[in-house]
């Protein structure tokens, strides 16, 4: 294991946050009755830190305590618990920027290996793991041919399977559709619903561009990203026409544009998508415009932190 290189060497000494206790790296395990191990029993979120701010903090933290509450679990921490959580990994790590926040709730630990939350009987595992990892626009930031896409033969789940709505760690779907277009020697995997429609990308929500109306996919087998949100407000704050409708595979491959959006990508521009060239290939105008917008937000809102 010795030959294994990190992707950012800063993060070989970061400490993480587990139940009230800052582990080095090395140190950092749950137990293996935790739900988390068991059956993927946790919810999340990704979270990003922006010059001495927390980007979105509120929104995330909401989408957490309802994915819990969904979920069943009991005895949830507070949002002021979790805050105090993330700003001491924070200050404990001296990070104030480039840096992204995998925060995760687990179940908690069982009493016995079952699948049954009644042997859940010592409350919820919070994890905090905050890395240094620039936003990827700033990593490929003379990348303006944007991604290249595939359309995955893995369906996203319908919400009479199980509600994209409640952000969980089962994360199969996604994964399988992420191993295909590693396959394929491409960026990412558009997945669609059971019916044929685009849904989103494996780990991003999807928009498109036609005529200059800004176009993504329902909410309803898809996750509804917290940038994906602001994308949506931005356009109407800013006069730009936007929808939210059923996309079928051809309206994806005849758009003007397209970009995906989320907290790791903010918004990346897609150049093709199963060997369809997405417009020019480049970045387009209303792309380009709109994160611009975002990278506004970015720099102005926030939860600044306390140190």
């Amino acid at each position: 294991m010795s030959n294994i290189t990190l992707p950012d060497q800063r993060n070989k000494d970061i400490k993480v946050w587990i139940d009230g206790t800052l582990y080095p790296r090395q140190e950092a395990k749950v137990s293996v009755f935790d739900s988390v191990v068991q059956g993927g029993d946790a919810v999340w979120e990704g979270l990003r830190v922006y010059d001495g701010k927390i980007f979105a903090l509120d929104e995330h933290l909401e989408r957490l305590q309802n994915s819990a509450h969904a979920m069943a679990f009991t005895d949830i921490p507070t949002n002021k618990e979790i805050k105090h959580a993330l700003f001491e990994t924070l200050k404990a790590n001296g990070m104030r920027d480039e840096t992204h926040i995998r925060l995760t709730l687990t179940r908690g630990k069982k009493v016995t290996s079952y699948m049954d939350p009644q042997v859940n009987q010592y409350g919820p595992t919070l994890i905090v793991l905050a890395e240094w990892k620039p936003p990827l626009n700033e990593i490929n930031k003379n990348r303006q041919k944007g991604l290249r896409l595939i359309t995955s033969s893995i369906r996203r789940n319908p919400p009479q399977c199980i509600d994209s709505k409640i952000h969980h760690n089962n994360l199969i779907n996604n994964i399988m559709a992420k191993i295909e277009a590693n396959a394929a020697g491409v960026d990412a995997a558009v997945m669609m619903d059971i019916e044929g429609y685009v849904s989103e990308a494996n780990a991003t929500n999807i928009f498109f561009v036609h005529g200059g109306n800004v176009q993504t996919p329902f909410a309803d087998s898809c996750l509804p990203g917290i940038t994906r949100g602001m994308i949506i407000d931005l356009c109407h704050e800013h006069g730009v026409d936007c929808s939210e409708k059923r996309i079928s595979m051809a309206e994806m491959y005849s758009a003007d544009e397209c970009f995906t959006t989320g907290t790791m990508g903010e918004l990346a521009p897609v150049a093709e998508i199963d060997g369809r060239k997405i417009g020019d290939g480049e970045m387009g105008p209303v792309t380009r415009q709109l994160r611009e917008y975002h990278k506004k937000l970015t720099e102005t809102t926030g939860e600044p932190l306390p140190f």
